[in-house]
């Protein structure tokens, strides 16, 4: 699967569009983390718990999309864009992108 941000693929050509797919991942942080992540802060540095987090959130939903528009039959996604939230304590990453067919 080709994966890119970008709505064209140099030495491609898009033959067909499957649709618009997405993925979406929502992540709660446990009050250990958020203890030693205020903690990090305060005393400064970045908090990798919290990167790591965010980190497989983003891995989590991207495969969601890619498994999307590959049972679209698709084997690239254009226009890739992804979102960050908060929602309480929690995080949500989503992205979006158009499942596309090229050769």
């Amino acid at each position: 699967m080709i994966l890119t941000t970008t709505s064209i693929l140099e030495g491609k050509t898009i033959v067909d569009y499957k649709g618009l797919v997405t993925g979406e991942t929502i992540f709660g942080a446990n009050v250990f983390k958020d203890i030693m992540a205020s903690v990090r802060d305060i005393v400064g540095g970045r908090s990798a718990t919290y990167e790591k987090t965010i980190a497989d959130a983003r891995e989590t939903s991207l495969r969601e999309m890619v498994a999307r528009a590959e049972a679209l039959g698709a084997n690239a996604i254009v226009g890739i864009d992804y979102d960050y939230e908060t929602i309480g304590n929690m995080l949500m990453v989503s992205v979006t992108g158009t499942a596309v067919v090229v050769s």
